[in-house]
């Protein structure tokens, strides 16, 4: 019986991937608090398409990070500093269209969630992603003496904790969903979440 999967140089850097996966990707940040606050105020049909475009924009930046194209954005002059502004813009118009989001059962067609362009924008223009995910991919070394392997299995194995995570952020936005019927309840909580995304994003840039 093969035993090789019980080998601790396998487990354990895989279980500090994940680890480390799950505190930095998973913890409150710019992309995972707009989720939440999208999937509360337009539902989870509605946002869907927003998250995919978060998913899709941060396995870009996971990607960029394991092609070395990090070294290239910092090295062009300001570069950081204009995909800085450019996710700041994003982010006020975003809580701005998710402080103003009707009740939900007074919306139509015409109150339209973001959508994938939107999510895709904003995870590839957040700088902070990109530090993020290069201090857990050139931390852990999953696959010792082939780093071509060793970056390939990281790939594979971030690329579903992104996935996973968002779909957990999105989930917990969801469940506030129900209460947002309501109008009273609606506009306290589409405020509260709109601050909050405002206040997540002021304190990874600053």
């Amino acid at each position: 019986m093969d035993t090789s999967l019980a080998d601790p140089g396998l487990w354990r850097p895989l279980a500090a991937l994940f680890l480390a996966a799950a505190v930095v990707m998973g913890s409150p940040g710019p992309s995972t608090i707009s989720l939440t606050a999208v999937g509360a105020s337009f539902g989870i049909r509605r946002s869907l398409p927003y998250a995919v475009g978060l998913i899709a924009g941060t396995i870009a930046v996971l990607l960029a990070v394991a092609a070395g194209l990090v070294a290239l954005v910092t090295a062009i002059p300001h570069g950081l500093l204009v995909l800085g502004v450019l996710s700041a813009i994003y982010i006020l118009f975003l809580a701005w269209k998710i402080a103003t989001a009707p009740p939900l059962g007074g919306r139509d067609a015409a109150a339209r969630a973001p959508g994938v362009a939107g999510g895709f924008g904003l995870a590839v223009a957040n700088p902070k992603a990109y530090f993020a995910i290069a201090a857990i991919f050139a931390g852990t070394t999953v696959i010792a003496g082939d780093s071509g392997l060793d970056a390939a299995v990281k790939i594979a194995l971030l690329s579903l904790m992104i996935v996973l995570i968002h779909l957990a952020w999105l989930l917990a936005g969801v469940s506030l969903s129900r209460w947002l019927r309501d109008p009273v309840v609606a506009r306290i909580i589409n405020l509260a979440m709109a601050a909050a995304l405002v206040a997540v994003t002021a304190a990874e840039f600053l």
